[in-house]
């Protein structure tokens, strides 16, 4: 017999996972999404999470708590009488929530538990340059990202793969980890693991404050930063005040003695940036006021000021 699952989630990398639960026959009685937000130009359109447009077109009932916690919620959630509950990409649960399915709560992580617990593994795990990666799916437990492991798959990373590239293949080899949780689940076959607390290591929250570049580094780190970074929430610096995104660049190891942040352009195809080592060569950026653009397109309409051609 299927077990009944509440699936919870927000964007479109758990849209994978649910769908792939959908197409596997799995027993999908409702879905916990977030509230609708306005949004849009002028604020005046209603914006709807990934996960609800799906559960809508698929004939789910959707449910949009805005307290976790609230009993009006927790006697709707109890009526759906689940015995298992799915989280991919959700915001924290109270024990009320997750402990309430017979067979438990497990959630979908983006890298190999305990490494990288917190709000952004798949960001950290591209600025820190590993070169592999993957999913975990763990039971629910009160501390964040600490409960029994489940399963655990990995996945490479290129050396010039950008953490949206990772994101997307991520998203859908967790779709096929939470498609093997739940069968494994339901036919009594798993054998979950405590982790090894020893080797945690934190995945903070993106902030304005750790995602700013610092390119007195060797130069591997900065573009290893900078492609952690793009496409979102993307990687900044600052010149004459104003902030500039540095999108996509390419590493060179070259000896100079220029200072860390100065800008070496030939004014046509080529914009460069010293590191400790080296330069990165920029390929896309942003500039106040504008779109993202290629470093060609942008440098047909921009010339350096020899004065102030350097990034702080």
């Amino acid at each position: 017999m299927q077990p009944r699952i509440i699936f919870m989630g927000t964007p479109d990398f758990a849209v994978a996972s649910l769908n792939a639960l959908v197409q596997a026959g799995h027993n999908v009685v409702a879905v916990i999404t977030a509230t609708d937000k306005m949004g849009g130009r002028g604020g005046k359109q209603l914006l709807e999470s990934a996960v609800k447009k799906y559960a809508v077109a698929n004939d789910i009932p959707v449910l949009q708590p805005k307290n976790l916690k609230a009993p009006d919620f927790i006697d709707n959630l109890a009526s759906y009488q689940a015995d298992l509950q799915v989280v991919v990409a959700f915001r924290m649960l109270p024990k009320v929530v997750w402990a309430m399915p017979p067979l438990g709560t497990f959630n979908l992580h983006g890298s190999l538990l305990p490494k990288y617990r917190g709000a952004a593994p798949i960001n950290w795990a591209v600025i820190n340059g590993d070169t592999e990666t993957g999913v975990t799916t763990f039971f629910i437990q009160e501390e964040i990202d600490t409960g029994d492991l489940i399963f655990q798959e990995k996945m490479s990373i290129g050396d010039n793969e950008n953490v949206g590239e990772v994101h997307d293949r991520m998203m859908m080899l967790g779709a096929e980890v939470v498609v093997k949780t739940v069968a494994a689940i339901a036919n009594g076959n798993i054998s979950p693991t405590q982790q090894d607390h020893q080797l945690a290591s934190p995945a903070p929250k993106l902030t304005a404050e750790n995602t700013r570049i610092n390119f007195a580094q060797p130069t591997k780190k900065v573009h290893d930063f900078i492609r952690g970074l793009n496409p979102y929430p993307t990687a900044w610096t600052s010149l004459e005040g104003e902030k500039w995104k540095i999108l996509k660049t390419i590493p060179h190891l070259e000896s100079h003695s220029l200072t860390a942040g100065t800008i070496v352009t030939d004014g046509k195809n080529d914009f460069k940036i010293a590191t400790q080592d080296g330069f990165v060569e920029v390929l896309e950026l942003q500039v106040p006021g504008k779109r993202r653009m290629n470093v060609h397109d942008f440098l047909n309409g921009w010339r350096a000021d020899e004065e102030i051609s350097r990034f702080s």
